[in-house]
């Protein structure tokens, strides 16, 4: 009965995670070129920066931190004598987070017209962080209607389950015969459509 439910679930577990983890890594991101920011100030060279950075985001976020292994890639490629810019375009486009797309080009534009990298991370990071915080504050604000909407989400589910449970054989029509699952295959698009329409609103992008 409630097999429509169990097929759903672990796609919107898995957007749930992914989302979880880009908010995780943009603000691991953050921290990084804040550090990364400091060490070059200090005058390291890059090289000797992302490799004092991923020390200090292994001790903030553990050594399989989403960014200590990212830093750890770049640092390698950067080694190799890759281009910085051209290995932050690449690490922007695995991570999908627009923030670091922007970083990288950025960076790419400074860097080739001799502009104060240290001012521009400093800059980027500020802005980040405002972004960060506005989001945070933002979710704060709907997170009484964001459980509403979870809330209301499996109260079909149940309903269907008690009246199955209730009335057994009551819903035999509707599942049982042909015209009865296409009704029943349009409440679930109906209840999808309904779904993703009540997480778009309460998605408020910044």
């Amino acid at each position: 009965m409630l097999s429509p439910f169990g097929l759903c679930y672990p796609l919107i577990k898995k957007a749930d995670l992914k989302d979880q983890r880009l908010k995780q890594l943009n603000l691991e991101f953050k921290e990084g070129i804040l550090i990364l920011s400091s060490f070059l100030s200090a005058g390291y060279s890059v090289e000797n920066a992302f490799s004092a950075s991923i020390r200090e985001l292994a001790v903030m976020y553990g050594a399989s931190g989403m960014m200590v292994l990212e830093f750890s890639h770049m640092e390698g490629q950067i080694r190799m004598n890759r281009p910085v810019e051209q290995v932050l375009m690449e690490f922007g486009d695995r991570s999908g987070l627009d923030d670091v797309r922007n970083f990288a080009e950025v960076f790419a534009a400074a860097k080739g017209s001799g502009g104060e990298l240290v001012s521009i991370i400093n800059h980027t990071s500020g802005v980040i962080r405002d972004k960060i915080q506005i989001q945070e504050e933002i979710a704060t604000m709907t997170a009484a209607k964001q459980f509403e909407q979870k809330i209301m989400n499996l109260i079909p589910f149940f309903l269907v389950l008690y009246v199955d449970v209730s009335s057994p054989g009551f819903f035999d029509m509707m599942y049982q015969t042909g015209a009865g699952r296409w009704i029943m295959t349009g409440c679930l698009a109906i209840y999808a459509a309904a779904y993703v329409l009540a997480g778009r609103i309460l998605r408020i992008e910044v």
